[in-house]
């Protein structure tokens, strides 16, 4: 499966972005997907996940509670809408997609990985 993440952009604290990936190749609802996150100098870390039927999701506290992540397996694509952006926010954002069962919220779960989107939030 490929992936091509969008939706990045500059946004200001309080305000909200939503993040897009589309999947091509192979059934898309064959795989639970997520979203991670690199700042500046940090390690990758886990976003959110979302379960193959869209049935099951899961949320890191930092974003837990202003998060939204949904999928679309019509449409192959798998968004995260972001609301009251923080400063900390700031980062590339990336969609990956597992072919394990059930939700996953560790790195090496993810066998696919899209390029990136770059948000930067400011205060």
């Amino acid at each position: 499966v490929q992936l091509q993440a969008s939706g990045g952009g500059l946004g200001q604290a309080g305000g909200s972005l939503r993040l897009s990936c589309a999947a091509s190749g192979r059934s898309f609802s064959s795989y639970a997907m997520g979203w991670f996150r690199q700042a500046p100098g940090k390690e990758r870390e886990f976003v959110a996940a979302i379960s193959r039927s869209g049935g099951t999701t899961t949320y890191a506290d930092p974003v837990k509670g202003r998060s939204t992540i949904s999928r679309d397996n019509a449409k192959n694509t798998v968004t995260l809408q972001m609301n009251s952006l923080k400063p900390e926010d700031t980062a590339v954002y990336y969609c990956a997609a597992s072919t394990r069962v059930g939700i996953q919220s560790r790195l090496r779960e993810y066998s696919y990985w899209g390029q990136g989107t770059l948000v930067t939030v400011s205060s």
